[in-house]
């Protein structure tokens, strides 16, 4: 990362069918009902996960024409799940094309929860929770039950981006483990 002509190398796990437009068109992008057909019943978390970073990722990286959601890519091969319908993609990327952040954060948004500041901070939210008799944390964002605690929920999310300069930069202290957003995959950067 952080490279002098300033690109990262980053990984990709992609379904054949992504792979085949790529090679046919030279670029792709994704789109919502993508992710609802791949995961089904558990889509409402996904979408609600995936159109929150669509939206607040544009205050860093505008979407191109074309896109909707993201792709993503992590700089170490042990961070991407296998599939056997996928291929794994190396890819040189400007770094500038590119949005960063820590994968433990973006895990706690897919289990729509609360990313605080500090350990301590996740556990007064924690213990808040409790104290409303609210057992699952996912509920916040899913019922309409809990509106303010919903509007503190998602505030926290923002913090998924804290680091993102810091890595475009090539500095990945503090960081568990890198993972990038993609508005679109190319061709060219299939290395």
């Amino acid at each position: 990362m952080g490279d002098k002509d300033n690109t990262v190398m980053l990984y990709s796990s992609q379904s054949e069918v992504v792979v085949s437009i790529l090679e046919r068109d030279g670029i792709c992008f994704s789109k919502q009902q993508y992710v609802v057909k791949k995961y089904e019943e558990s889509a409402p978390i996904f979408v609600a996960a995936y159109s929150w970073f669509a939206m607040e990722a544009e205050e860093y990286l505008p979407k191109p024409e074309g896109a909707e959601y993201p792709y993503w890519a992590f700089r170490d091969l042990y961070s991407i799940e296998q599939s056997t319908n996928s291929r794994i993609l190396q890819l040189c990327i400007p770094a500038d094309e590119a949005i960063f952040f820590d994968m433990y954060d973006w895990n706690k948004i897919l289990c729509l929860q609360y990313i605080g500041e500090t350990k301590a901070d996740e556990a007064r939210f924690s213990q808040m929770l409790a104290d409303y008799g609210i057992r699952n944390e996912s509920d916040v964002i899913l019922t309409n039950f809990y509106p303010d605690m919903k509007r503190q929920v998602q505030d926290s999310w923002k913090r998924l981006f804290r680091h993102h300069e810091k890595i475009k930069s090539g500095n990945t202290d503090g960081v568990g483990s890198v993972q990038a957003g993609l508005w679109q995959l190319k061709k060219e950067w299939i290395v």
